[in-house]
């Protein structure tokens, strides 16, 4: 199974494609597609869609796993990447690629063991998992490796394959 994992932002959004056979991991490729502050803010969402859509036909992925919105404290920052999201997401659908969200303490849980794990230790994880020699930078980047690992290990469980069980 080809997985996009992807960290949504709206300055950079961070994207890995792992395949995942077998109980094995194999990275495919990873980046970040960034966009520059002070451009329009429509021309970035343009910017994210039209690279996202480029990811899509370039590895023909099984399954995309993006990181669920939460508010934290700035309302504006949330719009903006929720924005983001709905072009990420739009691009995915216009691809036929299905769509899985996980939270932050899914993918900690999921990569780390342990649901309350810091950042680093969730990035140390991710180097490991993928056998890489350092962790990809931007942080963004490693963040959506770390989701298609966690979208990998759910869609081998039973829960896994139960879609959108709220």
């Amino acid at each position: 199974m080809i997985i996009l994992g992807i960290d949504p932002g709206y300055a950079i959004v961070g994207w890995g494609v792992i395949d995942y056979t077998a109980n094995r991991f194999k990275v495919i490729d990873y980046g970040a597609v960034t966009t520059e502050a002070g451009t329009d803010f429509g021309e970035r969402l343009e910017t994210v869609y039209d690279g996202i859509d480029r990811l899509i036909k370039m590895y023909r992925p099984d399954a995309m796993a993006i990181e669920k919105l939460f508010y934290n404290t700035n309302a504006k920052t949330v719009i903006d990447v929720a924005q983001a999201r709905g072009v990420i997401n739009l691009a995915a659908v216009k691809g036929g690629v299905e769509i899985f969200e996980y939270t932050p303490l899914q993918v900690k849980q999921s990569v780390v063991g342990y649901g309350r794990a810091e950042k680093k230790q969730v990035q140390e994880m991710t180097r490991v998992i993928l056998k890489l020699e350092k962790i990809p930078k931007p942080d963004d980047t490693a963040d959506a490796l770390a989701m298609a690992i966690c979208h990998a290990h759910a869609s081998g469980s039973i829960m896994g394959r139960l879609k959108n069980i709220k």
